[in-house]
């Protein structure tokens, strides 16, 4: 299983946030990525919490014949598509249109200067772990064997509303 993180909190070309994400798994094909399935659409407040709008969030299921590196850069040409613009000097809690992260890709384990597999910060974020929950109950972190639902009980309260499923 190959899941990916959507979210964003500025609007795209494409319109609002909710668009964007409809918008960018409409272009998946184009890049070699069929869509699965996806979770519910989730509102969030952004990490640490600022005055930034908050972000819509989902997770996403995919298949592709990419390897994860290729699929990494995948996923930012998409980004760079719906407006993404990287940098500053706190790029990693920056606004955005679209951000894609590649989260778990067939429980492999891997650390590079690019990609670290699965998601590093993964655990720590309720905007992750309430979606793939949704999509996967049974998921366990493939370096630690930890359940996803132990992660959501010991999470650090994070604001997150459920909202729908995006259509």
């Amino acid at each position: 299983m190959i899941f990916i993180g959507m979210g964003g909190n500025l609007p795209s070309a494409a319109g609002t946030p909710e668009e964007t994400l409809r918008a960018a798994m409409a272009r998946f094909p184009e890049y070699g990525l069929k869509l699965l399935r996806m979770s519910p659409l989730y509102r969030s407040a952004p990490i640490p919490e600022s005055s930034q709008p908050w972000f819509m969030n989902m997770v996403v299921e995919i298949a592709t014949v990419q390897k994860p590196r290729e699929l990494l850069e995948t996923l930012g040409k998409i980004e760079t598509r719906f407006g993404r613009i990287r940098g500053g000097a706190h790029a990693r809690n920056e606004p955005r249109t679209l951000d894609l992260d590649l989260i778990d890709y067939h429980g492999q384990v891997m650390e590079t200067p690019e990609l670290t597999l699965p998601h590093p910060r993964m655990h720590d974020r309720a905007f992750v772990l309430y979606p793939l929950c949704d999509l996967e109950p049974n998921w366990s972190h493939p370096v630690s064997r930890e359940s996803i639902t132990n992660f959501i009980m010991d999470m650090p309260s994070q604001r997150i509303e459920k909202l729908k499923k995006l259509i």
